[in-house]
């Protein structure tokens, strides 16, 4: 499953489409040039019980640590994610 990402100058998404699609997103917002805010993560029905909201949040800490951002997790399940993985503390905006 391939997760996309797309970004404005203020907004972005991660995202996985089939068939022109989008099955699963994940929005983020920028909060200044070095940090981005998730706000919102929805997965379809029939993507369910695969971990696809993990993958988004993963994507979105590979999207961090690569150009040096952090991360505001302010979606309940993203918030949830990065309280339960200890890996992604390194991009977590203290």
């Amino acid at each position: 499953m391939e997760i996309k990402f797309e970004e404005s100058a203020t907004k972005g998404s991660f995202f996985v489409e089939e068939n022109g699609q989008r099955l699963a997103t994940m929005s983020i917002s920028k909060a200044g040039d070095k940090t981005f805010i998730i706000d919102h993560t929805e997965v379809s029905d029939s993507l369910r019980g695969k971990n696809v909201g993990k993958q988004l949040v993963a994507a979105a800490v590979d999207h961090a640590r690569k150009n040096n951002l952090n991360i505001i997790p302010l979606c309940p399940f993203a918030k949830s994610v990065f309280e339960r993985v200890n890996e992604y503390q390194d991009v977590l905006k203290k």
